[in-house]
């Protein structure tokens, strides 16, 4: 049997799934389960346990834990694994990269952008916040990741957007939009406006400005509460 192949029984059928691809699905699965605070930090991650309740081997399990440990979501031993609860220097170098990097990407997305692109961009940007912020609060972060998302595409550079990425899916994030208040929501959507303008106007040095300090915001806002709650 090739070893880069995996068998799966489908109903009464066989259908073959490369390793790769399985290993990618284990690893997408535990990455959002632990981004969203379904496995919380400090939680230990036992790789048999871990294979059994989502049947699957150990292998993709094992892989999906290095890469995770790569990412700086988990850390400890090969036998002690936990999700890490970041300190507050650590979230402060996080948003810096995320100012510099996201900063970066619409720079180029005011440059390289197509009308399709900026039709995208602004699908996501609610200029009535007022209705936004009643929503729920989960409702409020996929519409700013998605806004984010859309102008970091636009960028078109796929090293830079990886960057981004790893720089950006952190649990703190779902847990602190939890605390924001309506003020707070309606102020950070607002952010989105200047960066919709500067992208809009292909005004490459206010786009980098106005996505850097829309995540400062944040970053302030963070370090706010945690403080609270710690």
């Amino acid at each position: 049997m090739n070893v880069g192949v995996l068998w799966e029984v489908i109903g009464m059928g066989v259908r073959a799934t490369p390793a790769s691809t399985r290993s990618d699905e284990v690893y997408q699965r535990l990455r959002d389960e632990i981004v969203k605070g379904a496995i919380q930090p400090n939680e230990r991650l036992v790789e048999v346990d871990l294979a059994e309740r989502l049947g699957v081997s150990r292998t993709p399990i094992r892989e999906s834990l290095k890469r995770l440990a790569a990412d700086g979501l988990i850390h400890g031993g090969r036998h002690h694994l936990v999700v890490r609860e970041h300190a507050p220097d650590e979230i402060r170098e996080i948003y810096e990269s995320r100012a510099a990097l996201e900063g970066y990407a619409a720079r180029l997305a005011s440059e390289r952008a197509s009308p399709s692109e900026f039709a995208e961009i602004a699908r996501w940007h609610e200029p009535e916040v007022r209705n936004l912020v009643r929503s729920p609060r989960q409702h409020i972060v996929d519409v700013n990741d998605r806004f984010h998302d859309a102008i970091i595409a636009a960028a078109h550079n796929r090293r830079l957007l990886d960057l981004i990425r790893r720089n950006r899916e952190f649990y703190f994030n779902y847990r602190i939009a939890s605390l924001y208040t309506d003020a707070e929501a309606q102020a950070s959507l607002e952010g989105h406006s200047a960066i919709l303008q500067a992208l809009r106007d292909r005004n490459p040095d206010a786009a980098e400005a106005a996505t850097r300090a829309h995540v400062f915001e944040a970053l302030g806002v963070t370090l706010a509460k945690l403080q609270a709650i710690l």
